[in-house]
């Protein structure tokens, strides 16, 4: 019998340990949410103020009656996925320029990453005065406040990955010629890729999250104004069937960036 064989035969079974126990995970978060799932039914049905709580089946319902049915609705959940888009994709592109200038060299990050973290550390939302001013109330104000949210997390990962890089890597390449571009491309960028990915599904949420709080205060469209009037008329099923919406593409839109990285990083996992 090769040695091939034995690792081969050897490895079924911890290959097959590895499965069950993911199937466990998934079986014990599926229970887990269902059990939530059921507790809120309860409360919902029997102990809550109807006009603040509803049960997951009234909530099902409305998202059906209220909120895929009415095209006003869907026109703004449309809105919004627009606003994300463009304001996800204006973060990635200057953030990861920006993150490559300063982590490039030591003197950059030495001047401009503490400009970085210290207007990464202010509240976004105390700006939103300021982005209502500069852009009035209209979808250009909540790109930019989606952006002003997405582009550190993408800035400060790519920086992190650039540092992380092995010197003694990038001793050797300079020392077999390679150039700048052959150094950013051949060493640096498979070795950050893990951080900036990392970045981008932080940049995904905090973005949605941006365009959502601009809405709610200063937009008469998209998913945050409609949240806003179901909560003031006191209609909690389709307020919380708009939340799960939300939800939704928030999970979706992370799901895309996993698979983009699981395609991008495909060379990392060997024997698949």
């Amino acid at each position: 019998m090769s040695a091939d064989s034995l690792a081969t035969g050897a490895a079924r079974p911890a290959r097959r340990v590895l499965i069950g126990h993911d199937a466990l995970v998934r079986l014990t978060r599926a229970a887990v949410i269902l059990l939530l799932f059921a507790i809120w039914e309860i409360y919902g049905q029997f102990f809550a103020d109807k006009d603040f709580v509803s049960p997951p089946s009234r909530v099902a319902v409305a998202l059906f009656t209220h909120i895929f049915s009415d095209g006003a609705v869907m026109r703004a959940v449309g809105l919004t996925l627009v606003e994300v888009a463009v304001a996800f994709a204006a973060s990635v592109i200057v953030g990861l320029g920006l993150g490559i200038l300063i982590g490039w060299n030591r003197g950059a990050r030495r001047m401009a990453l503490p400009v970085v973290l210290l207007l990464y550390a202010i509240p976004q939302v105390v700006m939103l005065p300021l982005v209502i001013l500069l852009f009035g109330i209209g979808p250009t104000a909540k790109i930019f406040f989606g952006f002003s949210h997405g582009v550190f997390p993408v800035v400060i990962n790519v920086v992190a990955g650039m540092r992380n890089v092995n010197p003694l890597l990038l001793a050797g390449a300079r020392s077999m010629g390679a150039s700048r571009i052959e150094i950013a491309r051949h060493v640096m960028f498979p070795h950050m890729v893990p951080s900036l990915f990392a970045g981008l599904r932080l940049s995904m949420t905090v973005t949605l999250i941006g365009v959502i709080l601009a809405e709610l205060y200063v937009s008469l469209a998209g998913i945050g104004y409609y949240t806003q009037v179901f909560a003031q008329t006191f209609d909690p099923a389709p307020l919380f069937a708009l939340i799960a919406v939300l939800a939704a593409i928030a999970i979706m839109l992370n799901v895309l960036v996993r698979v983009a990285e699981r395609r991008v990083t495909r060379w990392r996992r060997v024997g698949v």
